[in-house]
């Protein structure tokens, strides 16, 4: 696409993107629109090292734990379009609630940060430790992963 930071040239980029430009986006003020756009632009709709079904997906399980009805109808429909099914949306979110409920318990419970560093770091090194048991060819994906 462009470089746009003005006002009209951002909007005018947007219409060419998405075929109109969203109301919310004619509130934003004139000092953050062009960097807003240049990083949606340059880095989420872009294709960068991740796939943007993996970022919509990211986006889709961020939405759920922030709450925000936007982004997650926004995410949803990106995740679709970029090729997810209902069921990765929905492992996505699974894997965002599961995040949540071990993150909420970690911290009511004041769990020791580097206890917890240190039980992560055994666990990774067991769980290679018996993926190279195993030939190339018989290893499934990790179980356990951190």
């Amino acid at each position: 696409m462009g470089t746009a930071t003005k006002r009209g040239d951002v909007l005018k980029e947007v219409r060419e993107a998405f075929g109109l430009v969203p109301e919310w986006l004619t509130s934003m003020p004139e000092e953050a629109i062009g960097g807003f756009w240049s990083l949606m632009r340059d880095f989420y709709l872009a294709e960068t090292k991740i796939p943007n079904k993996y970022k919509e997906l990211i986006g889709i399980a961020v939405s759920g734990a922030t709450r925000c009805r936007y982004c997650q109808l926004f995410h949803a429909e990106g995740a679709r379009l970029n090729g997810a099914t209902d069921e990765e949306i929905a492992e996505a979110s699974m894997m965002a609630g599961v995040t949540m409920a071990g993150s909420t318990f970690l911290n009511a419970q004041g769990v020791d940060f580097e206890t917890f560093q240190k039980e992560t770091s055994q666990i990774v090194a067991y769980v290679k430790q018996q993926q190279a048991k195993q030939p190339a060819s018989a290893r499934p994906a990790p179980r356990a992963s951190v």
